[in-house]
């Protein structure tokens, strides 16, 4: 029986799985691993100066991938620190192993160098349990090969999210009979999706078919499913409108005749026209999050009182969470929309056409963008956002992979820019994490080598962390980040002044009450990325050209657009605006005021709840 060292089966395990990159920030705990890591010819370490930038970066490689990435970070400040990219992969379902180090097995409440020890002995790791599938300590390695299958395995399935497998350093260092792993390393890396219960296909076909005013709401789902194609081919088949969450911005073409645009706070008119006044509503993928559901006030975006609601979704927890459902369904969304429309072909087998919708879909997006014409083209400095979109689109290829940040370059893209082939835009929904875009976009550039790939993202959001610079450099990731940049956490100085009429703690200013703001330009170029910080809307479009050049030349760019701190349009509602300011209608504590009936006045839709 010959014997090896547990981290050098621990790379030959991920080899098994195919994977090409670990991403992580080395530490004490770690450099068995680590060396392990240098003998491979396969698996990739991708060095970080910061472990938000590397499990950042490893939630976008696994969004492209869809298969579980995975991240290393040391003890202590390293796994407090790696903790917000692990919380956004888990609120987005994003698949990820976190291999973190620990102290030694031995020195267990002895409080050795950086142990957190303050509740219980040896459990540190547990800081992560809120936002992880499952936690494991690693107190024996030969129970490892099983946890490592399992790890993966549970990652992957079901609603995706991050594991972590927590290795006391020894652990790593410790000999075993490399004959434990056989096992492992013969299972199917693979795990079958589940169809939905036929009965349940057929129930959904039918209230579809028989709907006179239905709705497909789809989600986030659709995408992490890999189902765009069999969505298009069931609602085309009957004429299905389909609204959509920020998650699910481009399951369906933005151009498509039937997708509608997002809904809620910072979604469309006549989105809302079609989804409040629906007497069926198909939902896929999604939780109604309470910013793509205007805070759940009915009559807004939607409203049970005169719709049905039926949802599929691969997490049982999601079901009925948050409007009830006639029919709850599980199930992979795409075996389960084949199965749907097998059904409804049986009980239509003609099909359905709805011109008028059609036209009246194709009229509401033609109106929304002839009233960002103007805007778009003016040549105002700092820049209009709208101005700025405008020029990117005009200069990325159709199939580039954007990662957008918090605030315009996230609401406003949802709103205004479309995407026309799935999976190319990659949003910070569940945690709005400030900083995601610069990170994410890395780990998006090593999943698609070939493809451009650029982070849009606020002067707040980049500075958040800019050592993914230094990540670039040294690794040779060609991507380029645009800074917008309004010297201002533009959403929240919005919010702030529409509700309290000024922005204080918002702005960026000197002592002396100059506006200020890094250049960020230059601070690129001190990390060795090349950049240019604009003077007017004119350089704007030239200079995307040029990282455009450089990125298909192997180099990264950074490009910075000083501009105006325009409020993204809201049609929609949230309800922190009415805790902020109550209207008329509404009781002190934010709450709406209950009607005889049992339901709730929604608020006075006006200009009041713009952010």
């Amino acid at each position: 029986m010959s014997k090896k060292v547990t981290a050098e089966l621990m790379v030959k395990y991920l080899e098994h799985r195919d994977v090409k990159y670990v991403f992580g920030l080395c530490g004490h705990t770690l450099i068995t691993f680590l060396d392990a890591l240098g003998k491979s010819d396969k698996v990739k370490y991708i060095s970080n100066r910061h472990e938000a930038v590397a499990s950042t970066a490893a939630d976008g490689y696994a969004r492209i991938t869809h298969k579980a990435s995975v991240v290393m970070c040391h003890l202590g400040p390293g796994i407090t620190n790696v903790l917000t990219g692990v919380a956004n992969a888990s609120f987005d379902s994003i698949p990820m192993v976190v291999i973190a180090g620990d102290v030694p097995s031995y020195y267990y409440g002895k409080h050795p160098h950086q142990e957190v020890n303050l509740h219980a002995d040896g459990s540190q790791y547990r800081m992560l349990e809120p936002v992880c599938k499952r936690c494991w300590r690693v107190d024996d390695p030969e129970l490892l090969p099983d946890i490592m299958d399992r790890a993966f395995r549970l990652a992957e399935s079901g609603r995706p999210g991050p594991v972590l497998i927590d290795m006391p350093m020894d652990m790593f260092a410790r000999e075993v009979e490399e004959h434990l792993w056989d096992r492992c390393l013969k299972d199917s890396p693979v795990t079958m999706k589940p169809a939905l219960d036929p009965a349940a296909a057929k129930a959904i076909a039918e209230k579809l078919v028989n709907a006179k005013n239905p709705v497909v709401h789809a989600g986030g789902g659709i995408l992490l499913a890999q189902a765009s194609q069999e969505l298009a081919d069931l609602v085309e088949y009957l004429d299905l409108p389909v609204s959509r969450t920020l998650m699910g911005q481009g399951c369906l073409p933005d151009n498509h005749p039937l997708m509608v645009g997002q809904t809620g706070f910072w979604g469309l008119e006549f989105t809302h026209s079609l989804t409040k006044n629906a007497d069926v509503i198909l939902a896929l993928g999604t939780r109604f999050a309470e910013a793509d559901s205007s805070s759940w006030y009915q009559g807004v975006t939607f409203d049970p009182r005169v719709t049905t609601f039926l949802q599929i979704d691969i997490d049982p927890n999601e079901i009925g969470r948050n409007y009830p459902v006639e029919i709850g369904a599980l199930g992979d969304l795409k075996l389960g929309l084949k199965q749907i429309l097998e059904e409804v072909k049986k009980i239509c087998p003609e099909g359905k056409k709805n011109p008028e919708l059609r036209a009246a879909i194709a009229k509401a997006k033609a109106d929304f963008k002839a009233s960002n014409v103007d805007i778009s083209n003016d040549s105002r400095f700092p820049m209009t956002p709208q101005r700025i979109l405008k020029d990117v689109k005009e200069v990325i290829p159709e199939d580039a992979l954007i990662f957008t940040d918090v605030g315009w370059n996230k609401n406003g893209v949802a709103q205004e820019f479309d995407i026309n082939i799935p999976g190319c835009v990659h949003h910070s929904s569940g945690l709005a994490t400030m900083g995601y875009g610069a990170s994410a976009v890395l780990g998006g550039k090593l999943a698609a080598p070939d493809r451009i790939c650029l982070t849009l993202t606020g002067d707040g959001g980049f500075g958040v962390n800019p050592t993914c610079l230094a990540t670039a450099v040294e690794k040779g990731i060609a991507v380029t980040w645009v800074v917008m940049n309004n010297s201002a956490f533009g959403t929240i100085a919005g919010l702030m002044n529409g509700n309290y009429g000024n922005k204080y703690g918002t702005t960026f200013y000197t002592p002396d009450g100059e506006s200020y703001s890094p250049n960020w330009a230059k601070v690129a170029e001190a990390y060795g990325v090349e950049a240019i910080h604009c003077n007017s809307a004119e350089e704007f479009k030239p200079a995307m050209e040029k990282a455009m050049e450089a990125n298909r030349a192997g180099r990264p760019f950074l490009v910075e657009a000083p501009m105006e701190n325009i409020v993204v349009p809201t049609p929609g509602c949230w309800n922190i605006n009415d805790i902020y300011t109550p209207k008329a209608d509404i009781i002190a504590d934010g709450k709406l005021i209950r009607q005889e009936d049992g339901s709730y006045i929604a608020p006075i839709h006006s200009k009041s709840h713009k952010g």
